[in-house]
Formats: C-alpha cells, structure tokens, sequence
C-alpha cells in the first residue's frame, strides 16, 4: 500500500522521461525512502495516507513489527511470532487485506517510518505517548503492560524494586526501564547490556540477579523452550504502558477501524488465546487493565 499516490507532476516527468529515451520505462512505479514500490491505483486514487487509511483495501498491508522479542514479535527464518504479530494479523484480516508483509521497526525510527509511508502502521510494543502523539496517530491500547523483574525460578527474594538493594539487575541502556531504576531506585546496581536477550543470558548464569523491562516482554522469553522451568515473572509491575497501534497521522477514520478490530478479538476470546499462546499460561496480566478501552481517535 505505502502511499500509493503519484503526483500529476510526477506523470508528465515521467511522460517526458519516457518519450526522451524511446523506452517503456517501469510500468508507473517509483521507489521511495523505504525501498517499497509506489504505484497509482485504478482511477487515480490514493489508498494510504488520511482518513480513509488502509480500510477496506485488497492486496498487501505493510505492517512494522520488532523482530527480536520473544512472544511479541520475532522472526525466524521466514515466520514471523508472538501476539504483536497475531493482533496485526486479525486486524489485517477485518480490514480487508489479502496478504500482511512484515518490516522491522526499531523503536527509534517507528515515527520516521509511518511519516515516510515505509509502513501503513505499527505493532511494536509502542507505547502511546504525548510526546509521539505529535507525529502520529495511535489506535488502541491494545494491550496494557507494565514495568516488572524477571528472576529465576528458584529466586524468593526479589519481590520488586525495593528489594533490589544490594542486587544486580540487567536492563538495556537507554531503555526507559534503566532510566526508571537510576531515577527511582539508585541503590540497586543496574548492569546496562545491549538486548534483553543479553540479559536473560546473564541472568540464567546467575551473573546477574534479575532483568527488568516490560512484564510481556520478560513473560516472552520465559515462555521460550530453551528456558523451560528456569525463569519467571515477579508479577509486580511499577509503571503503565499502553501498547497502541501507530498509524500515519491524520488517521482517523482508520483509527476507528483498527480500534473495531481489536473489540471484536476482545470479545471472541481470540485476545485472549494470542496472548496466552505467546506469553505462557503461567503469565499473569494485569486483569484491572487489560483487556484495555480503545483511546478515542484524534
């Protein structure tokens, strides 16, 4: 989909273009930033981009995701996991869409990819902010997690933060996680690693005494079969973030659409299947949180 709209200006260069070299040119499509294919659909019309968004559309539906967290979003070989991933997929599906292609959304660049037309939106574990608000439309929450430890099994303890003291705990630098425990709780050495996935190494080396991020996040790796019976949540979470859907701003019409698809996962209990399939049946989600209330779209 990606903004598939060429300007008139766009043709006539092109025209000229293609009336100098004598040649067929590419069947009208141009490459933008992201590397995807532009094209004009039948009768001109522009399928991305305002209020009408990607509702209701046949083909392709470009969709960022994290490759690299267990039980949210990660990749492996050619399939693609976890409930980030499952949620897109149903909202695809009620949307209309044919097929779903899967890009990589790395946290720094999910607002310069929905502004660039790289992605028609965004499940990422993207957290709705004010901030982000700015430049971009969120539907949503789908999903309300909160910050939390992951320890090992046999660990009694670590019951939260204020029982860290003296302890070392892994997160990754610059993750607003690290942030929270310096801010908050300056007594506990904090272990700054490159990925969770470095952590939760550490931390079954018993090099580290607990890793702390978002509580589905840390329930995604214990869930994962390398780290059977070794690992497991606090279940104590100490912050509020409400995973939402990016999309392009000025999405309004579309907000609606996605915010319809995930109520109706809600209610057909396949929210809740998604979620404990990926996180493991031992995690316990937040009940007075989750399933969350759409926010209203802007």
């Amino acid at each position: 989909m990606r903004n598939r709209l060429i300007t008139a200006g766009t043709v006539a260069a092109l025209a000229l273009t293609l009336a100098a070299c004598g040649g067929t040119g590419n069947g009208g499509t141009t490459t933008p930033a992201g590397g995807g294919e532009t094209t004009t659909e039948a009768g001109g019309e522009e399928t991305g981009g305002e209020t009408g968004g990607a509702g209701g559309g046949e083909g392709t539906l470009t969709v960022g995701i994290k490759y690299d967290q267990p039980g949210l979003g990660l990749q492996q070989g050619a399939d693609f996991t976890g409930f980030d991933v499952d949620v897109a997929r149903y909202v695809a599906e009620h949307l209309g869409y044919d097929d779903i292609e899967f890009v990589e959304s790395i946290s720094a660049q999910r607002e310069t990819m929905l502004e660039n037309g790289q992605v028609d939106m965004i499940f990422a574990t993207y957290s709705i902010t004010d901030a982000r608000r700015e430049r971009v439309d969120f539907a949503g929450p789908y999903f309300v997690a909160g910050q939390d430890l992951l320890v090992r099994q046999d660990e009694a303890e670590i019951t939260g933060p204020e029982t860290l003291e003296g302890r070392i705990l892994c997160s990754v630098e610059g993750s607003t996680s690290a942030e929270r425990i310096r801010d908050d709780h300056p007594g506990v050495e904090l272990y700054p690693a490159a990925t969770y996935s470095e952590c939760v190494e550490l931390l079954t080396a018993t090099t580290v005494d607990a890793v702390t991020t978002d509580d589905i996040i840390l329930a995604g790796f214990a869930n994962q079969p390398a780290y059977a019976g070794q690992l497991k949540v606090v279940g104590n979470t100490f912050s509020t973030e409400n995973y939402g859907v990016g999309l392009p701003k000025g999405s309004t019409e579309l907000c609606g659409q996605v915010n319809e698809a995930i109520a109706e996962m809600v209610s057909s209990g396949a929210w809740e299947e998604a979620l404990s399939s990926n996180a493991g049946a031992d995690y316990q989600y937040n009940a007075e949180t989750n399933p969350p209330e759409a926010m209203e779209c802007a």
